[in-house]
């Protein structure tokens, strides 16, 4: 019995001791840089120590892990950082791989995770359990390519992240828009949809040409919340879904969501399929893509500004296929982000990593090897590195620049998509009886516990 006694004190030590490891340099690193009064060279100097950065991403793009291999990986190499390039399959992974690590005590510089692709709800999950590095955006050398004013109303999406307050705790990466396309071998032009009124006519008049992603995939979620945007009974179109659910609370957004809701519903008979039965969805960007190149549907909504370019150059996209504006004033827009764990194991080399992603040099070859837009703000840069830009873009067919940034809207505060999500899966496709406020109620519940 003392034996075991002893046993149990020694591993409650243990434990304690676990609790409170990390690198006293590399905290002492961190606080300094944050508070300003460590140099760029300190930086340098400590990120050729720790020589590696393991960069957690999804790796499932071929052109994003050439561009990381062929172009980040040697240029990262003269600036004196190893890149770790760890390719995943779901965000989430890395997000509970840090908390995992964080719970059994590791912390700076002692984790296994650097940095991370991200946005949304995966970022606010960070942000809640206190597992980010600090606000770090601001103090790197390239932080100038990247609007910060909080008066300046183009600085949205970067100081805040599907309706969340970023803190400068995690850097633009790359931008994106939900576009749609069209064929214009099969749709005349004034046919063509830009409301979600004019759709259902559209479809009404001819059934099964159109569906759209099913989720919880984030596409289909963001058709979702355009049309919900659409249909906001107070006509403020985004602006209150920028709230948490906290603030907002499930009987206000059941009633906000509602008309979309519906609208949904009526939709639903005139989609792919539903003729026979059933409508079809498209799992994925793929699957959708796929019925659009074959005809099936004659419209295809997702995010992907240079889709239709990228689509036609390497045969995914239809002949004829060209972007348009729907839904007008509500397509959403919103940008990616490298974050730095609170645990980062290097985190001197991760900001220097985390630098040279925001120059216009790696935005411009990004933008050439993925077709992925850039997450620098234009405005920022001088004239040269706007056009180096443009030159490396695949090019807007059948809309413009102008045209995209006049019909713009943010994405859902994070803590409202898995609620909305949840309730068109109950009221859409499992045709619940139930009301929406009742659906909403329950999946706030449901989603608490």
């Amino acid at each position: 019995m003392k034996k075991t006694l002893i046993s149990l004190s020694v591993t409650a030590t243990l434990l304690a001791n676990t609790a409170m490891a990390q690198d006293a340099d590399a905290v002492a690193f961190r606080d300094a840089f944050l508070a300003g009064t460590a140099t760029w060279e300190d930086v340098q100097a400590r990120a050729a120590e720790e020589g590696a950065v393991n960069l957690y991403y999804w790796g499932g793009s071929d052109p994003i892990n050439i561009w990381m291999d062929r172009v980040v990986t040697p240029d990262l190499a003269e600036l004196g950082v190893t890149l770790n390039p760890v390719r995943i399959t779901g965000t989430k992974d890395a997000i509970d791989l840090v908390l995992a690590e964080m719970g059994s005590g590791r912390g700076l510089g002692e984790g296994s995770v650097d940095a991370i692709w991200l946005n949304g709800e995966n970022f606010a999950t960070l942000q809640r359990q206190d597992a980010l590095f600090g606000s770090f955006a601001g103090m790197l050398p390239n932080s100038g390519n990247v609007e910060w004013n909080e008066e300046d109303p183009r600085s949205l999406l970067n100081l805040r992240d599907f309706g969340v307050e970023t803190n400068q705790a995690e850097m633009p990466w790359s931008g994106e828009q939900y576009v749609c396309a069209t064929n214009t071998n099969r749709l005349a032009s004034e046919d063509v949809p830009h409301t979600f009124a004019e759709l259902l006519t559209y479809l009404q008049e001819n059934p099964g040409k159109f569906t759209y992603v099913k989720p919880p995939h984030y596409v289909g979620n963001t058709f979702v919340q355009a049309a919900v945007y659409a249909h906001n009974p107070d006509g403020t179109g985004a602006e209150p879904f920028q709230s948490s659910i906290e603030d907002m609370g499930a009987e206000e957004l059941a009633r906000l969501i509602a008309p979309g809701l519906e609208y949904l519903k009526e939709l639903d008979p005139y989609l792919l399929g539903a003729q026979s039965g059933n409508a079809l969805y498209a799992e994925d960007n793929a699957a959708l893509d796929g019925m659009f190149l074959n005809g099936e549907v004659d419209i295809a909504c997702k995010f992907g500004l240079y889709a239709v370019a990228t689509g036609l150059n390497n045969g995914t996209y239809p002949e004829g296929a060209e972007a348009f504006v729907f839904p007008e004033g509500n397509m959403i827009k919103n940008k990616n982000y490298l974050a730095i764990p609170a645990n980062a194991p290097n985190p001197a080399a991760t900001l220097i990593m985390v630098d040279y992603m925001t120059s216009v040099q790696a935005q411009v070859t990004k933008l050439q090897f993925t077709g992925m837009p850039p997450g620098v703000d234009p405005w920022t840069l001088t004239d040269e590195e706007v056009q180096a830009l443009t030159d490396a873009s695949p090019g807007l067919i059948g809309v413009t620049q102008a045209e995209l940034d006049a019909n713009t809207a943010p994405d859902t505060n994070a803590s409202l998509v898995d609620v909305i999500e949840a309730t068109w899966l109950e009221y859409i496709e499992r045709d619940s009886t139930d009301s929406i406020d009742v659906i909403v109620a329950r999946a706030v519940e449901n989603l608490a516990q």
